[in-house]
């Protein structure tokens, strides 16, 4: 079996390259670094470590490399003859790659008019289904129903922590044990995946927002809070209490608005909130604050991380998102000249205010409760630097 991967990077390749090898195909790796495509086809194999105390190692086979710069034809050919493909570029690269999936897809349909699927593992909402709008922009529309016919783009939830990180052996990867990746099984077409590691579901949502409300609104709250406490690494910002108990409240308030809107048992969001909480505390995993709060703007957006779980928290319940608006003010506040992001949402706060700037960013209306309740912890929040 076949298997095309977008994204030779350390998602790629210890998360989505390592599950395909085990459940049997040869992975093809697409991206333009190089160095990296080089190893891969020289060696034709690397080594995945697990962050735990016995450092569990796999060694990832079957592989190969294609530079989508240099050889944009191999890749085509090789989306015409693959059994499925796959992608972790990160949500800004889906519209670069579109075209070239595209050509590929085209071919394919010239001469291998056979079922494909296409999927996005990316740290999004909707990624298959923003990749698909965008390999549809450069196909013929009298193609387009052809291919909706043949091609999925099932969306996923993908969750795994793979640190920054180098390595000596360019090709190695530490990842952390845990890992779920959860796939839209309605938008599958032809024969579903036999890929162990993979849950299909009906309904995707609720598992998109139970990942999205706990893993990545948790993971702000070392970033951010951290951040603006003057840490370095999310595992030193783990250690203060702080900074724990307003983990815990954002993920209470987060998890009561999952709870409310999708029906989550109460005792077993709590088991998956602890050992969301246990991962952060991974002492195998030290991942910069500052890699992890990238991206401030996108991740106040209004669908995102942050406000979604704090306006969902609000209209479900009636109360005041306390620790989720904390979080919010932290994020506001973020401050790191390396960051694109974090240097435009500053100089949107120099020159709208904190109040406006929330509002161009997060899409919130002026007197919304959100923004009064992100006002009033913005003051609260420099008792933390006390």
């Amino acid at each position: 079996m076949q298997a095309v991967h977008f994204g030779a990077g350390n998602i790629g390749r210890g998360f989505i390259g390592s599950l395909l090898y085990q459940a049997g195909y040869h992975t093809t790796f697409v991206d333009v670094n190089d160095k990296v495509i080089e190893e891969l086809n020289n060696k034709q194999q690397y080594n995945v470590i697990l962050a735990a105390e016995n450092k569990e190692q796999l060694t990832v086979k079957n592989v190969s490399g294609i530079n989508s710069m240099q050889d944009p034809d191999s890749v085509v050919a090789g989306i015409e003859k693959a059994d499925i493909v796959t992608t972790a570029v990160g949500p800004n690269i889906l519209p670069i790659i579109a075209e070239l999936i595209a050509k590929g897809l085209r071919a394919r349909l010239a001469s291998n008019p056979t079922e494909l699927n296409i999927i996005a593992c990316e740290n999004m909402v909707g990624g298959s289904t923003l990749l698909k709008e965008k390999v549809m922009d450069h196909v013929p529309a009298e193609e387009q129903e052809k291919m909706a016919t043949l091609f999925g783009f099932p969306d996923a939830a993908v969750d795994r922590i793979v640190p920054n990180q180098v390595n000596e052996d360019l090709l190695e990867v530490s990842v952390e044990p845990y890992y779920e990746w959860v796939v839209d099984r309605s938008a599958i077409k032809g024969e579903v995946p036999n890929i162990d590691g993979i849950t299909f579901v009906e309904d995707l949502t609720p598992y998109i927002e139970r990942k999205l409300f706990t893993v990545n609104t948790g993971h702000t709250v070392p970033a951010y809070i951290g951040h603006y406490m003057g840490y370095k690494t999310i595992n030193e910002a783990m250690h203060d209490e702080k900074v724990l108990e307003i983990l815990s409240g954002t993920l209470n308030e987060s998890g009561e608005a999952l709870i409310q809107t999708y029906g989550f048992d109460r005792d077993e969001h709590q088991t998956y909130i602890k050992k969301i909480i246990g991962r952060f505390q991974n002492p195998y995993i030290s991942d910069e604050v500052t890699r992890v709060g990238r991206g401030p703007i996108r991740k106040l957006g209004a669908k995102d991380r942050l406000i979604r779980p704090a306006s969902v928290y609000l209209e479900t319940t009636g109360k005041e998102p306390v620790f989720l608006a904390k979080t919010i003010a932290a994020a506001l506040s973020y401050q790191f000249d390396e960051d694109a992001e974090a240097v435009e949402l500053q100089e949107k706060v120099a020159q709208q205010g904190y109040e406006q700037a929330l509002q161009t960013v997060a899409g919130l209306e002026a007197g919304s409760p959100l923004v009064e309740s992100v006002m009033k912890q913005l003051e609260e929040i420099k008792q933390l630097k006390s």
